[in-house]
């Protein structure tokens, strides 16, 4: 009730009114089941905007330190966060990345829509950076579609370390769903996960026309001198 009291009353609306947001290939998203929506990541904004482009209900795996904030600020965020069905995730690696994982499937296993950053973090330049295999594993384990999904111009939108975002246009592209039923049976086999993974960037890199650099997003913004791209 709460997802939909935000979604199509509290802020869904407004913000639609406001950026004017499009989409293309939303009958790529099948009406009922499970799937992945894999999309790429320039913008604090890209969880906002995907989902109030969707008929249906979906659900993003983000990083726990939105839902951790203190103050009126870390309160709004919080309950921002969670109206729009955002999941809250560690992101420290080892047994964290297994509950992660483990989050994940429990939503794909209710037949929701799960939305995943392969990259792992927002992109600091616009490129499109290598990804992480957990959204392979995910796929083979639930048995489920990936939908590739590129989002245009939230980055300019709402740049990296802006609070308030530009007025302005945005929108998102749904490509083909990606079957990768071949491989089932094979989700521990860490070939079959880097194979998998490396189609669904190069789906992500042809639907958008970003420049593909195939090293992980976090390792150059490790290179930054400044930690505000994070």
């Amino acid at each position: 009730m709460f997802y939909w009291l935000m979604k199509y009353v509290a802020i869904g609306p407004l913000v639609k009114a406001i950026f004017r947001p499009w989409v293309t290939g939303q009958d790529n998203v099948p009406a009922t089941g499970a799937a992945i929506l894999a999309s790429n990541h320039l913008s604090f904004a890209d969880s906002i905007f995907l989902p109030l482009l969707l008929d249906r209900p979906m659900s993003f795996l983000a990083k726990s330190d939105y839902f951790t904030g203190r103050g009126i600020r870390g309160w709004a965020t919080r309950v921002f966060m969670k109206g729009t069905g955002q999941i809250p995730i560690d992101r420290s690696g080892g047994k964290a990345s297994e509950a992660s994982l483990n989050t994940g499937l429990q939503i794909l296993g209710r037949g929701d829509l799960l939305g995943i950053y392969p990259e792992g973090t927002r992109s600091p330049d616009g490129r499109l950076y290598r990804g992480r295999t957990g959204i392979a594993r995910m796929a083979l384990e639930a048995k489920v579609p990936v939908i590739p999904v590129v989002m245009v111009d939230t980055d300019t939108a709402m740049p990296i370390g802006k609070r308030v975002p530009n007025v302005m246009r945005v929108g998102a592209v749904i490509g083909e769903p990606l079957d990768f039923s071949r491989y089932a049976g094979m989700e521990n086999d860490r070939y079959i996960l880097r194979a998998v993974t490396d189609e669904i960037m190069i789906a992500l890199q042809r639907l958008g026309a970003q420049q593909y650099d195939d090293v992980y997003a976090s390792t150059v913004k490790d290179r930054l001198p400044s930690a505000s791209a994070r």
